[in-house]
């Protein structure tokens, strides 16, 4: 007997889409083309809608760039904002389902049957059908099920506490980018400041060698004494090469970290210096200040409060659903006595088995419960640890920079003496190298103690973790920005960390 035509057209049907699935699971890789458009797209959005540098730099412009243009401060930013939109997702699964339907139906023959009797088992109706071949359905259904809003309610507090969770890790960023951008950017200043002495030094010290290889080519002076005048010119060059790869590497990094595009020539504010502020806080109440304020603590709280829900919703799927529904139905078929109707139901449904789950779901919260504690605990010792080793280190550095400073002016000295008694001859030369060189190494070791000192102040204000940004600002361009760090951190400054033991501000002018 042949095949019904409409079987053979299915069978084709099916026959081609499980090919194109066959064949769609084979991808191709990119071609060199899409990849070069890749990069290019990649950096035009790394340096896109940046406000040009028109004029020298200071230290909280240079904060306010690294925080708007910083890509990994931008990815905490939208990862803020999924978290946000996740939880308003989550919350839609709490309202009731309402479901419309609408569809056709059809077949090649007539439904319908004979019926026999049950006892005598004969055929009691001739064979007949209620049903037309073609008709259409249509539909409309709200239910509800207890069940699925309690797993809702569960997920939207985990969501909510995830943004919080994603706005403490963008308050770490925030710290973490502006302590870099403190460390390197007093390196970039010293390295301004240095740099053309360095390089000019180099010049005269390179003349210098090739002046003493000449006078040994020529035997105008012993021989052991120009190669011991070499040897001392080729360690001083290669103290200040060593001392200039530092200064390029500062600025490099500080570049980096505003997000300067390649190519851009970087310019900070040669101001005066800043005075190290005089910590009068006590260690204790530093203690204090950071366990209520490090993000990494306030994080592993909330993610506390998402494992216990994680639980709860275990324990809630343990206990009788009940489901609630409501419908409205309509059907063409004309041999209905009703073609239109409303139903209703509930049903009450419990999972037997499951109970057994509930002794472990107990034992399981109690663990977590200390568990999660516990890792707070750790965490909170560790950031005492580091709030003492960072108060201990910043003072160590205030000493380094007064000693570099007593050094500075023994070298100034020693360099205008040599300066005074500078004559033709190549020793005299040599010594007035050696001062100029000793001289810059001493402004490089004080530059290097200053910075140091302003990146341990900045890891101790990052230990305490104050905010770097109010809650609220009205305008996001990069001179509202640096006013706005500018100011809340000299708030913070002085609140948490200048108070002297009676509470008396210390204000310190920077």
């Amino acid at each position: 007997m042949p095949r019904h035509p409409l079987k053979l057209l299915s069978a084709a049907i099916a026959s081609v889409i499980l090919l194109s699935a066959c064949s769609a699971m084979q991808t191709q890789e990119f071609t060199e083309e899409e990849n070069r458009q890749r990069i290019v797209r990649d950096q035009a959005q790394m340096y896109a809608d940046q406000e040009p540098v028109t004029a020298p730099i200071t230290f909280y412009e240079a904060a306010a760039r690294a925080l708007k243009y910083n890509l990994d401060y931008r990815l905490k930013l939208m990862e803020n904002a999924l978290a946000s939109d996740l939880r308003d997702v989550s919350s839609h699964e709490m309202l009731p389902r309402l479901v419309a339907s609408a569809g056709y139906a059809g077949r090649n023959n007539d439904s319908g049957g004979t019926s026999i009797g049950i006892q005598d088992r004969e055929e009691s109706l001739r064979a007949s059908t209620s049903e037309e071949r073609y008709r259409e359905l249509y539909g409309l259904g709200l239910s509800w099920s207890l069940l699925d809003f309690g797993v809702a309610y569960y997920r939207t507090q985990q969501k909510s506490d995830q943004i919080h969770m994603a706005e403490e890790r963008r308050r770490k960023v925030a710290q973490n980018v502006l302590q870099d951008v403190r460390n390197a950017y007093w390196r970039a200043v010293g390295a301004q400041r240095l740099m053309p002495q360095v390089d000019r030094l180099l010049v005269r010290t390179h003349q210098a060698l090739l002046s003493a290889r000449e006078a040994e080519s020529k035997g105008l002076l012993p021989r052991q004494e120009v190669l011991a005048y070499q040897r001392a010119l080729l360690d001083s060059i290669y103290l200040l090469t060593v001392r200039r790869q530092d200064l390029e590497f500062a600025q490099a990094e500080l570049s980096a970290l505003m997000s300067l595009p390649p190519g851009s020539k970087l310019i900070l504010a040669d101001q005066a210096e800043q005075p190290l502020p005089e910590l009068n806080q006590d260690i204790n109440r530093l203690e204090q200040i950071s366990l209520e304020n490090r993000p990494e603590i306030m994080e592993e709280w909330y993610r506390k409060r998402v494992n216990e829900n994680d639980l709860k919703i275990a324990k809630a799927q343990l206990w009788p659903n009940v489901s609630l529904d409501f419908g409205y139905k309509y059907d063409s078929n004309k041999y209905l006595y009703n073609s239109h109707w409303t139903e209703t139901g509930l049903q009450v449904s419990l999972n037997l088995l499951r109970l057994l789950q509930l002794p472990s779901l107990n034992r399981a919260t109690e663990s977590q419960e200390k568990t999660d504690d516990m890792r707070r605990v750790a965490l909170s010792m560790a950031i005492l640890t580091q709030v003492r080793v960072g108060t201990l280190r910043y003072q160590l550095a205030r000493q380094e920079v007064e000693f570099a400073d007593q050094s500075l002016r023994v070298d100034q000295s020693l360099l205008d003496y040599a300066q005074a008694a500078r004559t033709t001859s190549y020793g005299s030369e040599l010594e007035l190298i050696r001062a100029e060189g000793r001289y810059l190494l001493s402004r490089y070791q004080r530059e290097a103690a200053y910075s140091d000192a302003q990146a341990a102040w900045g890891r101790l204000y990052n230990s305490v973790g104050l905010d770097i940004l109010p809650e609220q600002i009205e305008k996001h361009d990069i001179q509202t920005l640096s006013r706005e760090i500018q100011r809340t951190m000299g708030d913070q400054e002085r609140t948490n960390l200048l108070v002297g033991k009676q509470g008396t501000p210390n204000v310190v002018q920077r």
